[in-house]
């Protein structure tokens, strides 16, 4: 019997397989947008759309503490990350990143990186080939740490920037990644743990006001500072995310390759279309999949039953894809931002919500900023595309291009100061 017709069938080995199309197929089989189905053993309802988004991001319904599995807290977000906490000490927690919100933050992290990325580019034009992805992820590892207050020896930028991309690449598989990413975070803990302690002892001087001088004096709710290893995870949550922003910029070079049209108001630096550009970058092109948490209590949502403890799942890359959201959605155009704000619980990359009190990522507006600036400076940068696979598996999550998108015969850029877009800056508004 088809699985539609058995929903309580688990799907775990299919959604393993499928990657990003299994959910939103599951969706258009159903007959009102709602899947219920069981991963690894748990009954779960998936749901998209915006009053979707209100509804799992609404604490009496949904939270997160133990929703998210070992494999992933032991990869992506760590132990005892503020991702897996909720209410009261979820937001005590997460004063540690609200200054991510702030207009000010955005534009240093920018600086930050806009300058590593200038230094990088000198060093591209002699070589014969420049893996876009790798040299991103170096590029924006250099610029977080200097911006974080983290010091990094010129060696240390490299073999740091591996192990940050491999905690991102690998929380969603079996095997060699899965087990690299797992080491990778169990060295960068370790270092950042040290570091920590060295601030608390004074063997070391935090720069004022840097996200490592908050992280090692922060205090919980019961005015306890936070373990050292916490205090790790919770510093990675700063650098890792902002590290995975390589993956946009490939795909940036790959929306720039393949619709060349869009490279013009990039580089002479037009805010709007730039923004509107990132927003479709991050709308168009697949990053998470889903996300997921636990029924508070019994649920009821479009006449499905959910009973407490089961398991809600927010179809991301369907809704980014959704017909009814976004028309004709298997296009790339900027242009429908130009004419449609992108509303907070529609556009939902990086989840939606509040991401002042609830789980959206608070370091959004420092993705936007950082993808605005690199987008424009990417479009003046002088290079050709070699030959390689393009192509963007859905079966491998997180995804890029196969290549890392190469390019040859790299030439000195335009290093006009970039000024990113209020829609970046002002990111404590409730849009993205």
């Amino acid at each position: 019997m088809d699985a539609t017709r058995r929903p309580w069938t688990d799907q775990t080995l299919s959604a393993l397989t499928g990657g990003y199309a299994w959910l939103p197929a599951r969706m258009r089989a159903s007959t009102d947008g709602v899947v219920s189905t069981r991963l690894m053993g748990r009954r779960v309802l998936a749901v998209r759309g915006p009053e979707a988004v209100r509804f799992f991001y609404d604490e009496s319904n949904v939270r997160r503490h133990g929703a998210l599995p070992e494999p992933v807290r032991g990869t992506l977000f760590g132990q005892d990350a503020v991702h897996t906490l909720d209410g009261g000490p979820h937001r005590e927690r997460k004063e540690l990143f609200l200054p991510l919100l702030q207009a000010d933050t955005v534009a240093a992290a920018a600086d930050e990186v806009c300058a590593a990325w200038d230094e990088a580019v000198t060093t591209w034009t002699g070589r014969s080939r420049v893996v876009l992805f790798d040299e991103a992820s170096v590029v924006l590892t250099r610029g977080v740490c200097r911006w974080a207050g983290v010091p990094l020896g010129e060696d240390e930028a490299e073999p740091v920037a591996r192990d940050l991309v491999a905690m991102v690449d690998g929380f969603a598989t079996l095997g060699p990644r899965h087990w690299r990413a797992r080491r990778a975070r169990g060295r960068q803990e370790d270092r950042l743990a040290r570091l920590v302690r060295e601030v608390r002892s004074g063997d070391r001087t935090a720069p004022a006001g840097s996200m490592l001088e908050r992280v090692a004096r922060h205090r919980d709710g019961a005015g306890e500072p936070l373990d050292a290893g916490t205090a790790a995870v919770e510093l990675l949550n700063v650098l890792r995310p902002t590290v995975a922003v390589s993956w946009f910029v490939a795909f940036a070079a790959h929306a720039l390759h393949r619709w060349p049209e869009n490279r013009a108001m990039l580089r002479d630096g037009d805010v709007t279309h730039t923004t509107a550009f990132v927003h479709e970058v991050r709308r168009f092109y697949p990053f998470a999949p889903f996300l997921g948490g636990l029924a508070v209590r019994d649920l009821d949502w479009r006449g499905h039953h959910l009973p407490a403890g089961g398991l809600v799942v927010l179809d991301v890359y369907g809704q980014l894809h959704d017909e009814e959201l976004w028309g004709d959605p298997y296009a790339f155009r900027p242009q429908r931002f130009q004419h449609h704000p992108a509303e907070r619980d529609e556009l939902i990359p990086q989840g939606g919500g509040d991401p002042r009190t609830g789980h959206r990522c608070p370091g959004e507006g420092v993705t936007l900023g950082l993808l605005e600036a690199l987008a424009q400076r990417l479009a003046r940068l002088e290079y050709r595309v070699a030959e390689q696979d393009l192509a963007i598996p859905l079966r491998r999550i997180p995804t890029r291009p196969r290549s890392g998108f190469v390019v040859t015969g790299v030439r000195p850029a335009d290093t006009r100061r970039v000024v990113v877009s209020a829609t970046a800056a002002d990111s404590g508004r409730n849009r993205p």
